[in-house]
């Protein structure tokens, strides 16, 4: 049977925080989840503190499915995930032999020293599990449901190719839109509210656009995990705004 899943992303790193880096990990791996069935229920955004580590992987770890990190697992003395997730899960960390391998045979091949602050980077948690890096070699890991990728995008997207294999699959979200042009959202708020009480399983949401004032209107955005149900709302959420005197266009009707 098809479960419902959530996880959660949490983005570690001091120059999130202070708007140095935009942080555009968590649209790649909500969109790399949605597919899977696995909905992303909660992100945080975290500095490079270990306990705020610590204590924010276990809560999320206790409550979700699945929980990614990515930030920190670097090779400079502020990139401490690894270490706050074997501190969390209450296990040794230390340089593994077939991470220094993988380290070492691509740095070889690039004509770069292995230095020891590089070689931080094969210091993986006691009982994990290696997530490749096809981008610069330098692996992320599992701990039980915890996976803890790197900061960088690019590699983010590379790491995410070796997690789908140890996913469950859970019910895919039906997404449906209904697209109003010229339409405000004071127009239609009580009758949307009265939609979303009439379907309380699935997330009715409201997005206006405002190009300029030749190209302004409403999105509404219907989820779910019931296709029918999601069906339905639209369908009645389609009609609502046709009787408002507006017509709007839809990807699903």
């Amino acid at each position: 049977m098809s479960l419902s899943l959530s996880a959660a992303i949490i983005i570690i790193g001091d120059e999130i925080l202070s708007g140095r880096t935009r942080d555009i990990n968590i649209q790649t791996i909500a969109q790399f989840l949605e597919p899977l069935g696995i909905s992303v229920a909660e992100c945080r955004i975290i500095p490079d503190i270990r306990e705020k580590i610590v204590a924010t992987v276990n809560a999320m770890r206790r409550e979700y499915a699945y929980v990614f990190t990515t930030g920190g697992i670097g090779p400079t003395h502020d990139d401490i995930t690894a270490d706050s997730v074997a501190a969390a899960f209450g296990v040794d960390i230390g340089i593994r032999d077939d991470a220094r391998a993988i380290l070492e045979t691509r740095y070889a091949e690039n004509g770069i020293e292995l230095t020891s602050a590089r070689l931080r980077m094969a210091r993986i948690p006691d009982g994990a599990s290696l997530i490749a890096n096809p981008v610069s070699g330098a692996p992320g890991f599992q701990l039980e449901n915890v996976f803890v990728l790197a900061g960088v995008p690019s590699i983010v997207r590379g790491m995410l190719l070796d997690v789908e294999h140890r996913l469950k699959t859970g019910v895919v979200t039906t997404v449906s839109n209904v697209k109003c042009p010229g339409l405000r959202e004071g127009d239609i708020a009580e009758s949307l509210s009265k939609i979303a009480e009439a379907f309380p399983s699935v997330s009715v949401g409201s997005y206006p656009w405002y190009t300029d004032p030749n190209d302004s209107g409403v999105n509404i955005v219907i989820r779910g995990k019931d296709a029918e149900l999601v069906r339905k709302a639209a369908h009645e959420t389609f009609q609502m705004i046709e009787a408002s005197g507006i017509q709007p266009d839809s990807d699903q009707l």
